[in-house]
């Protein structure tokens, strides 16, 4: 079965979760805000990832390109694109907007930055 995931990326860690083609989340966890740590995390999951979407910004940028380095396909969604559909949100926390990311990114309501 297909997943998505989506990161909300912060400075010491960042939410990560991981949604079914459903959109049922299988998997949440606060993993520390390096490459390494997050390929290892998101590898080891056990779930086949089709996309893997990061919200653009200055540490979301070094973390997509090591996500690509370790062969993943991390893709970095404009800004406003989140902004505005997370904004609908009630409770606006690191797991909810890791949620709302992963849901974008399985719904392909993003816009890639290249």
């Amino acid at each position: 079965m297909d997943h998505h995931a989506g990161i909300d990326v912060s400075l010491a860690t960042s939410a990560v979760c991981i949604l079914d083609a459903a959109g049922r989340v299988v998997r949440e966890a606060k993993v520390g805000s390096e490459p390494e740590e997050l390929a290892a995390f998101l590898t080891g999951c056990g779930h086949r990832l089709i996309r893997i979407g990061l919200e653009a910004g200055p540490l979301s940028q070094w973390l997509h390109a090591g996500l690509v380095r370790a062969g993943l396909p991390a893709i970095l969604v404009e800004t406003r694109h989140v902004k505005a559909a997370l904004s609908a949100m009630r409770v606006k926390t690191d797991r909810n907007d890791a949620r709302g990311i992963a849901q974008l990114i399985r719904l392909g309501w993003f816009r890639p930055v290249l």
